[in-house]
């Protein structure tokens, strides 16, 4: 009861930092707004460190995967996100982002030997790619190009995280969950904060309306560190390919939050292309489920 409390909370969190984003938009400059969540969250996340005494990581070969990694994944990923935000609803950004783990397949299939392509696996990619076709096809034509630029740039935040999520499996399954967390967000956050004050000026020149304190505050806080905690112990303490389950839940959480509160208009070819990308996360789910099994049939024959 306790693990199922804790994934609805997780969906309603994820699936409603998307809404934040956008009115904390309203206000603040993209880059310097996505900066500074981290900036919060960073620095929470290496108190949380330092008082639980976790080790941080001695060889270099980890440094520059924390570095390289958290670049792609809150450097490049979340920098887009913020800044297609301002040209396209929250929602079709949650739809958009949600093909993750497609493209992290694909990836997979070149740097993970035991996770190579299966048909069930290229059958939700092609899915996957097929619903992004669907959801461009219309952004020009009717949104503009503000709109088709700011979907083609989530996007490219989420083929970066794909790749930066492929490379944490392949090269660091021995850092501490907490450690690769505050890391990644380390060095995205110089990235972020870098192309702010480059192009947005002074942080110290914003206009702090509440509810962009209000969104930051609970980006940082919230949407990252109460979320990245939560999600851990999830791991440990719920089937993992239910957990897998909050990748389909979040998207549609954030298409009716941005309906109910921004007035958020949905039409047909995003539904369509949204629900195609979520089929597509679905036979990954279930292929990974049916792995499972087959992986826990084998090991029991081995016992027997």
């Amino acid at each position: 009861m306790k693990a199922r409390l804790v994934w609805l909370i997780l969906c309603g969190i994820w699936g409603s930092t998307w809404l934040f984003i956008k009115l904390g938009l309203a206000a603040l400059p993209p880059f310097t707004f996505a900066g500074i969540r981290f900036v919060i969250a960073c620095t929470v996340l290496f108190f949380w460190i330092r008082v639980r005494r976790v080790p941080l990581p001695k060889t270099r070969a980890a440094w520059i995967l924390l570095a390289g990694t958290g670049i792609l994944s809150f450097g490049f990923n979340y920098g887009l996100i913020f800044w297609a935000e301002q040209h396209i609803s929250s929602g079709l950004a949650a739809l958009l982002q949600a093909t993750i783990p497609a493209f992290g397949l694909v990836f997979a299939h070149f740097h993970l030997p035991g996770e190579r392509l299966s048909w069930a696996r290229i059958v939700g990619v092609v899915l996957g790619v097929c619903g992004v076709a669907v959801v461009f096809s219309n952004q020009l034509s009717i949104a503009g190009k503000g709109a088709l630029a700011g979907s083609v740039a989530v996007l490219v935040g989420s083929l970066s995280a794909a790749y930066s999520n492929v490379l944490v499996k392949a090269y660091g399954k021995n850092l501490n969950p907490s450690v690769l967390a505050a890391g990644q967000m380390f060095f995205g956050l110089l990235l972020l904060l870098s192309v702010g004050v480059a192009f947005e000026g002074n942080p110290l020149n914003i206009r702090w309306t509440p509810m962009a304190v209000i969104s930051l505050f609970y980006l940082a806080l919230v949407g990252s560190v109460i979320a990245f905690l939560l999600y851990y112990w999830l791991v440990l303490n719920f089937d993992v390919t239910k957990s897998m389950l909050i990748a389909l839940v979040t998207p549609v959480v954030a298409v009716i939050l941005g309906m109910i509160v921004l007035d958020e208009e949905i039409g047909w070819r995003t539904l369509a292309g949204g629900t195609m990308i979520i089929i597509g996360i679905a036979f990954t789910v279930v292929r990974f489920r049916k792995e499972q099994r087959d992986t826990s049939s084998r090991d029991l024959t081995k016992l027997t």
